[in-house]
């Protein structure tokens, strides 16, 4: 494949006409928004950027804005959909551990499970939406995801826990990938950008909400009610899929091929190595993120003594500091900066934190307390703002023809990874945030390497990529 990126990605107007998206019902086989990559260009701009059609009659920029931001609500909610599988249930894990009679390890492949299950259900969910279009495979994908849910509410041990988070993650990569894919479909080059930059603030609500709603769950309930609550929200997202959620892939941009084409297809991807290089450092910064998620509940409540509300509170805090980065991402650097120089400064920021944190956590500066830890943990979930909607979107970019299989690559390739980092940070047993500082700082220097040996940058903007 070709060392660069596509040099004139179209823009698609973000006011689009209301006859522009397709609607829902009976819309397995409609044909979706063109993207850039697709049109000719439009008169006068010589950039390749599609003008918007007319509008039908009765709608305006004001339906326009009003469908557009349907649509990016539904799919803010699919992408939430996976933190709050997690992180609802995370100020339960040591409740989880008494209830069940289970060491804290055995709890935490509870996460391990779930993780493993996302990454790969999009390897299956991935080629299977770029053949048979966005819409059926996400509805199947969320009803059996409100099923093994429901499960896990009544599982009366840790071993069925983890079988049924398993499915559970299965089932709900539909939503991952998927999102992903429709983004890719209806947008390109910058406001692809843009477009991810804003999922992240949505779907950035969702792990400041979730600890807090599962720390007040357990207030009234036990975890059991934690996952009650996932399988009402699973209902509640199905149907607005079901309602507001069009096709966005037409049956002309579909490939007829089997697992074979698929198997080719991915080969292909994985062949080219700035793409692979943006997968990877995306991956290792996201299991940096995970290491963080699976070990804070045992590092906070059980090492300094905090409660369930206060856990819930930092991971609340340390939630906005990704969003709100993520919006200065989306908002200000995009278009302006390099996205390259953003997501390399957004690395550097993730090896430094970890760095700080595992001399803290070591003893090096002596008995540091809550709130040094704290503060670095803040810096490393803050930098994942720049770091995540960047690799993907500049992995995506490289994929046109391939939306879905891409995407389940970038997936299964960080909860692959995130699956790995989660029972690491656990093995020298709950007394120490060591373990957890280690993986994290591997990780983040795994994903510097990445990005400087295999996407090169510097080279690729010397030949105008």
């Amino acid at each position: 494949m070709p060392e660069s990126g596509p040099s004139t990605p179209g823009h698609i107007p973000t006011e689009r006409p209301k006859a522009a998206i397709p609607a829902p019902t009976g819309a397995d086989d409609a044909p979706g928004p063109r993207t850039g990559a697709d049109d000719p260009p439009g008169p006068g701009t010589g950039t390749g950027a599609p003008t918007a059609p007319p509008a039908a009659e009765g709608t305006g920029p004001v339906a326009a804005r009003r469908v557009g931001l349907l649509v990016t609500l539904v799919l803010g909610g699919l992408t939430a959909l996976p933190p709050l599988s997690m992180d609802m249930y995370l100020p339960a894990l040591p409740e989880v551990t008494q209830a069940l009679h289970a060491p804290a390890a055995t709890v935490q492949l509870t996460l391990t499970a779930c993780l493993t299950g996302m990454a790969l259900g999009q390897l299956v969910v991935g080629p299977m939406s770029d053949k048979w279009g966005r819409r059926r495979p996400l509805l199947v994908g969320m009803l059996l995801y409100i099923a093994a849910t429901a499960v896990c509410a009544l599982a009366p041990s840790p071993e069925l826990l983890i079988a049924f988070r398993l499915v559970q993650g299965l089932a709900g990569a539909a939503g991952i990938v998927i999102a992903r894919a429709v983004v890719r479909d209806l947008y390109d080059g910058v406001e692809m950008a843009r477009f991810f930059s804003t999922l992240m603030l949505i779907s950035g609500v969702a792990p400041i909400v979730a600890p807090l709603i599962g720390g007040q769950i357990l207030r009234i309930t036990d975890w059991r009610g934690v996952f009650h609550v996932l399988t009402l929200v699973g209902v509640l997202l199905t149907l607005v899929v079901w309602k507001w959620l069009g096709e966005t892939l037409p049956p002309a941009k579909r490939h007829s091929g089997g697992v074979g084409e698929a198997l080719r297809t991915m080969r292909g991807l994985l062949a080219d190595r700035v793409f692979s290089g943006y997968m990877l450092a995306g991956g290792l910064a996201f299991a940096a993120l995970f290491a963080y998620i699976s070990a804070s509940p045992f590092v906070v409540q059980e090492i300094y003594g905090a409660s369930p509300q206060t856990f819930s509170l930092l991971f609340g805090i340390n939630s906005v500091g990704l969003v709100a980065v993520g919006q200065i991402n989306g908002k200000l650097l995009v278009g302006r900066v390099s996205m390259d120089k953003v997501l390399g400064f957004g690395l550097v920021v993730i090896a430094l934190a970890a760095g700080a944190l595992l001399l803290m956590t070591s003893g090096v500066f002596g008995d540091v307390g809550l709130v040094p830890v704290a503060a670095g943990l803040f810096v490393l979930m803050s930098a994942m703002g720049v770091t995540l909607p960047n690799t993907s979107a500049q992995a995506l970019m490289r994929t046109p023809h391939a939306a879905g299989s891409a995407s389940a690559l970038l997936g299964t390739s960080s909860f692959l990874v995130g699956a790995v980092a989660s029972p690491l940070v656990g093995i020298a047993g709950e007394a120490t945030a060591v373990p957890m500082a280690v993986v994290q700082l591997v990780c983040a220097l795994g994903a510097v390497a990445c990005f400087v040996g295999l996407c090169r940058p510097w080279r690729r903007q010397a030949v105008g990529a």
